[in-house]
Formats: structure tokens, C-alpha cells, sequence
């Protein structure tokens, strides 16, 4: 019986020759990665690391320092990256969401294995890399002994079919996806057919980011041609792609046609079984509009907002913030003109931070406020005020609402 992808992974940093659902393996990382969030909540600075030069070290959360606690914590930081030696570091004015400096930075390759603390690790399954969110006294443990474990999970696959309607993302095939089928936890999840090859990198980090919201261990994609020109110039040493055998089996086996996807939204608090086509929620009238995070806050991102807001006003009553992924982005973005236009339109740009996501600064909601985001995460308290709504849709959607006051079907919004 042949092995899926995430099964060939474990397998190969287990030294063993094959791996079988429900198995406990134990695993050598290929990259053990780590954000400022992890040590500002008090998890102890390590003392020594298994191999610096397998370590990465990125400022994402509190940047720049937005408390004292924030900055305290980064004197931290410095003084560990300088004292351990470690050669990987993404300090203020180099920096991103960690998802995405992995993802221009070449670090996450097909074949490999990566962990880090932050739960939204999985975005980099869209490089045909196993990447699993630990807890953060785990990813401590993995930076010291270089190893950790886990169970095999068994594997659901998703075939996409066809090509996205024009103002529909991949977070929309995401969100029907959590709609239709709910959770997925202990359980990988590999996307296949023929679908893939029209889906650009960004559009296939989108998708892997958002498993985490409905539990998946593992979310993964195969290596093509398109991510092969993608790493070209870019991937930082030699590597090896996986692909499923024939035989490999599966728990399920779900079919997308990806032309059949509308514009969709996750409803209130959850995301699991809590999704519906934007035409069908009614009028929700919002107060901010945030396009961003490691989900959408990537130039296709950015560029698709711009192109809806372009020569039109963002309504009285609503903020529309956007946040870059990364400063690579926020510079890609200011060359292409895409962030005069959106200033024009009334929106305000940040530098590239996962504050607002969080609720964390750049963005936090009040009560009574209503927010949709194009961030991956939608629980009480997420963006600020536990009195707070927030919605999750793609970043059309985002700017459509901010042009109209509420959840709007962007491929309502006429071009100018």
C-alpha cells in the first residue's frame, strides 16, 4: 500500500520506510522557526539551540513595539539571535509575517519538514512542505533537541477542478470548503486535480493557512511546474518533491469545481458548519474593513483591492486598513501604485505586521463594532472587543464592504 505526501515526509525524518496512520514517529525538523509573540507571553528564552543555523527568528506580532512589554521582549530577542549565533533573523525594517518571509526567503521546500509556534504554520503546506503549528514550550523543545513527534494522521484529499471565477479567491473555496464539510481535526489534508495548475502560489498559501481553522494537522499541496518556477532563483539549497502513490489511501476523496465557488463569508464566532454565500446573509452593516494577514496580505491581495476601490470612496463610518504581508510586499505594492490608489479611496496602509489579526494593535475593534476581515480567524475577542462581530471573507469582499457599509458580493461593485 503506497503513502500519501505528508506520510513520505514523516516518514523520511523518521528514518523509516514507511509511516501508517495512527503511528507515533518521532521527527527531525528540517527548520524550527520562531516569532516575537512566543517569548512576549513568557515562555523562556532558550539557552542553547540544536543547530543555529536551522533556526529563524522573525519579528511579526508586536512590530514595530506597540507596549513596553512589546520592546522588553525584543531587547530579549536580540540579545538570544546575537549570543546563540543564529544567522536567520527578520529584525524591524526586514521583516513580515513569518509565513510569508519563509515563503520569499525560499526557507519552505518541497520535502521538507518545518515547525514553528504560530498556528497559521500550515501556510507553508503550499510549497509541497509538511509545516505543523506547535505549542510554543514544543517549539522551544524542538530549537534544544532538534526532534519532535507525531501522529500519523489520516488523510482527506481535496481534487479542485476548473478555474475561479473572476473577484472570487481561494479563501472563498475555503470557506465553502469549512461550510460544506466542517471539521477536519487529526486529520491531513491534500489538495490535488488538475485545478491546482490555476491557482497562483498566493492563492495556494491562502488555502493552506485557512486549514488551521477547522483543525487540520497537515495541509498540503503537490509540487508542479508553477511552483518549480516559482522556487527558481529563490529556494536556498537543493530539494527533493513528494507525490502520492496511486494507491495511497485515504478517510475521503471530495471533488470542487472551482468555476461553481461564489463569494462566501464565515459567520459569527466559529468557522466549521458557520459559512454562507455573501447573497444570502442579508444586509450586515459594518464598522472597519481589514485586508491582510498571512492569509490575504499578499500583493495578488493588495492588487485585487486596489482594483475594486479604484476612482470610488470608502463609505463615512467605515475604516478600511490594509497591512502587507511583508516589507518585500509593502515595496512591491508602493511601486505598482496600488497604495495611492487605496489612500485615495479613503483606506489607511500599515507596515507589514500581524497586529490587527490578533488584536494587537493597527486595527483592534470596540464593542458593538463590527469588523470582516480577510484574516484567518473569527472567535470572540479575536480583534479587540469580546463585544466586537467579526466576519471572515476574501479581500474583494473586504473592499466591496467598506464601499458600501456592508457585506457586499464584490462582483457587485462595477468597474470604473
Amino acid at each position: 500500500m503506497g503513502m500519501t505526501m505528508v506520510e513520505k515526509i514523516l516518514a523520511a525524518h523518521a528514518g523509516l520506510d514507511e509511516v501508517r496512520p495512527g503511528e507515533i514517529v518521532t521527527c527531525e525538523a528540517d527548520w524550527v522557526v520562531h516569532v516575537d509573540l512566543m517569548f512576549t507571553v513568557g515562555t523562556p528564552m532558550p539557552k542553547r539551540v540544536h543547530r543555529p543555523d536551522r533556526q529563524i527568528v522573525v519579528m511579526d506580532h508586536s512590530i514595530p513595539a506597540c507596549a513596553v512589554k512589546d520592546a522588553d521582549t525584543g531587547v530579549k530577542i536580540r540579545d538570544m539571535v546575537a549570543r546563540l549565533e543564529i544567522p536567520h533573523f527578520f529584525d524591524v525594517g526586514n521583516h513580515g509575517i513569518s509565513h510569508q518571509i519563509l515563503a520569499e526567503h525560499g526557507y519552505a521546500l518541497p520535502g521538507m519538514l518545518l515547525v514553528c509556534c504560530d498556528s497559521h504554520t500550515g501556510a507553508s503546506g503550499a510549497f509541497n512542505c509538511a509545516a505543523r503549528a506547535l505549542g510554543t514550550l514544543d517549539s522551544v523543545a524542538v530549537a534544544c533537541k532538534g526532534k519532535t513527534w507525531f501522529q500519523v494522521s489520516p488523510t482527506i484529499r481535496y481534487d479542485l477542478e476548473g478555474k475561479l471565477q473572476e473577484r472570487v479567491n481561494t479563501k472563498d473555496v475555503f470557506l465553502y470548503i469549512a461550510g460544506e464539510y466542517g471539521d477536519a481535526t487529526n486529520h491531513s489534508i491534500e489538495f490535488s486535480g488538475s485545478g491546482i495548475a490555476n491557482l497562483s502560489i498566493g492563492e495556494r498559501q491562502t488555502l493552506a493557512t485557512m486549514c488551521t481553522e477547522i483543525g487540520a494537522d497537515f495541509p498540503i499541496f503537490p509540487c508542479d511546474d508553477r511552483l518549480i518556477e516559482y522556487l527558481d532563483g529563490r529556494a536556498r539549497e537543493t530539494f527533493t518533491p513528494v507525490e502520492s502513490d496511486p494507491d495511497a489511501e485515504y478517510e475521503d476523496i471530495r471533488r470542487i469545481d472551482l468555476g461553481e465557488v461564489v463569494p462566501y463569508v464565515a459567520l459569527l464566532h466559529s468557522v466549521p458548519k458557520n459559512c454562507a454565500p455573501v447573497s444570502e446573509i442579508g444586509k450586515q452593516k459594518i464598522h472597519q474593513a481589514f485586508v491582510g494577514s498571512c492569509a490575504n496580505g499578499r500583493l495578488e491581495d493588495i492588487a485585487a483591492a486596489a482594483e475594486i476601490v479604484k476612482g470610488k470612496k470608502v463609505v463615512p463610518g467605515v475604516r478600511l486598513i490594509v497591512t502587507p504581508a511583508s516589507q518585500r510586499v509593502y515595496m512591491d505594492a508602493l511601486r505598482a501604485g496600488y497604495f495611492e490608489t487605496l489612500v485615495e479611496s479613503g483606506a489607511v496602509v500599515t507596515n507589514s505586521t500581524c497586529g490587527p489579526c490578533y488584536g494587537g494593535s493597527m486595527g483592534i475593534v470596540g464593542a458593538g463594532e463590527r469588523c470582516v476581515t480577510s484574516s484567518p480567524r473569527n472567535f470572540k475577542g479575536r480583534m479587540g472587543s469580546s463585544d466586537s462581530e467579526i466576519f471572515l471573507a476574501s479581500p474583494a469582499t473586504v473592499v466591496a464592504s467598506a464601499l458600501t457599509g456592508y457585506i457586499t458580493d464584490p462582483r457587485d461593485i462595477e468597474t470604473r
